[in-house]
């Protein structure tokens, strides 16, 4: 069955809490949230999330009836800062890892910030030794910029950012 790519709506919640909940359990560095912030949002606050008037754009990879990836893209507010987008919250489900579904994610979310009108430039940050992430990202036409120096810190350890742009 192909894997289908759509907006997520609140009657995804419980699945998009559920592949959140184990992402953030397998690989706790490459999210800047917890599982200990999480694991207790009620259901209908997940829901909210993505009520149409939330303004969120958060995409999910289908197999079926199951939820198996994940992508939030996202714009900068600021006058000044608008012609930025922002890749965040990229997730693919262990099983589905190496199949291709983060790549359906990946140029679902590029082809979504192709018709913001304005956006001229796509950023996104990803925990060094991420090398599978790196190489998808790289692969699309990304490209490393800096590195964030103790981005994120997961049971006292540091954890470096690599921050990657693309040139729309």
């Amino acid at each position: 069955m192909p894997i289908l790519i759509r907006r997520l709506t609140p009657a995804d919640a419980a699945a998009f809490q559920s592949l959140r909940l184990s992402g953030l359990r397998e690989t706790p560095t490459a999210f800047t949230s917890s599982y200990e912030e999480e694991c207790n949002t009620p259901i209908p606050v997940t829901e909210a999330y993505f009520e149409s008037e939330a303004g969120r754009n958060r995409f999910g990879a289908f197999d079926g009836d199951r939820l198996v990836g994940m992508v939030g893209v996202g714009r900068e507010s600021q006058i000044k800062l608008r012609h930025k987008a922002y890749i965040r919250g990229m997730q693919v489900d262990v099983a589905y890892r190496g199949t291709g579904v983060g790549r359906q994610l990946m140029e679902h979310a590029m082809e979504f910030i192709s018709t913001m009108e304005g956006v001229t430039k796509v950023t996104l940050a990803v925990t060094v030794g991420n090398a599978a992430a790196i190489t998808l990202y790289e692969s699309i036409g990304f490209k490393v910029y800096g590195r964030e120096h103790c981005a994120l810190i997961v049971d006292g350890v540091p954890y470096d950012d690599v921050l990657m742009d693309i040139q729309l």
